[in-house]
């Protein structure tokens, strides 16, 4: 029997605004401002490797969940759109835990860039965390990838939004004074936080934790009240000594 392994080396890494798995949407397009860039590394990072590229309007990513401990597959799992509670096979997943830790994500090109040794690739909506490696990059062909009429099974439509997002005064006073040189943060916390990013068996519970979720440079800190309303209660730029938070629960 032959070796039927594949050594596989990274041709880039992708830059987004999400800095840990907890904060990443669990598909592409639920968060309109959390776009990303992919940079190519050595020695693909020579404008000839993406000619041509600039005639697709969207490109599949072939990626690494490197953020998965490996080897920790089983072969059924818990998928979230089912609640955390149904099993379904692997294969029939989009799950993060698989034999190989690879995933694939369709994603919009909005512009390359191409410059002082740099092969920049600006992205619409993605669902990786900031540093993903990336193994390949492949055109969306409409007429062959498209199917209209395609069985979802589980998730044949997109999720609707399961929380509304309110801010303390002290984190719309930081939102404030953020969206002066980030655009539409606020926005992007209420589109982040607003699909529940806990694990699936947590949501729909009132709880008084205070949890963070990493958006670019900033902690934003958040907790679960009633009625399905998430409360901001601080947002904090990582650099700085955190605060006890506490004092934002009444």
């Amino acid at each position: 029997m032959s070796d039927l392994s594949l050594t596989l080396q990274p041709i880039g890494r992708i830059h987004t605004p999400y800095q840990e798995k907890f904060s990443v949407p669990r598909q592409p397009n639920l968060v309109q401002d959390g776009t990303g860039m992919v940079e190519l590394i050595f020695p693909y990072n020579v404008p000839e490797t993406v000619r041509g590229l600039e005639q697709f309007s969207h490109l599949w990513l072939i990626f690494q969940f490197d953020k998965i401990p490996q080897g920790k597959w089983q072969p059924t799992v818990r998928p979230p759109r089912l609640g955390g509670n149904q099993r379904v096979g692997v294969f029939a997943s989009r799950s993060t835990h698989r034999p190989n830790p690879l995933g694939l994500s369709k994603v919009e090109l909005r512009k390359i860039e191409c410059g002082h040794g740099k092969v920049l690739l600006h992205l619409g909506s993605v669902d990786l965390v900031n540093g993903t490696p990336i193994f390949d990059i492949k055109p969306y062909i409409a007429y062959a990838d498209s199917e209209p009429n395609a069985m979802s099974g589980f998730a044949q439509e997109k999720p609707t939004a399961l929380l509304q997002v309110r801010f303390s005064p002290i984190a719309q006073t930081a939102v404030q004074k953020i969206e002066k040189f980030q655009p539409h943060f606020q926005r992007f916390i209420i589109e982040v936080l607003q699909q529940d990013p806990r694990p699936a068996y947590q949501q729909g519970q009132i709880s008084d934790r205070i949890y963070g979720v990493n958006l670019w440079n900033y902690n934003v800190r958040f907790w679960i009240r009633e009625n399905g309303v998430v409360e901001v209660v601080e947002i904090e730029n990582v650099a700085k000594k955190p605060v006890n938070l506490q004092a934002y629960i009444t």
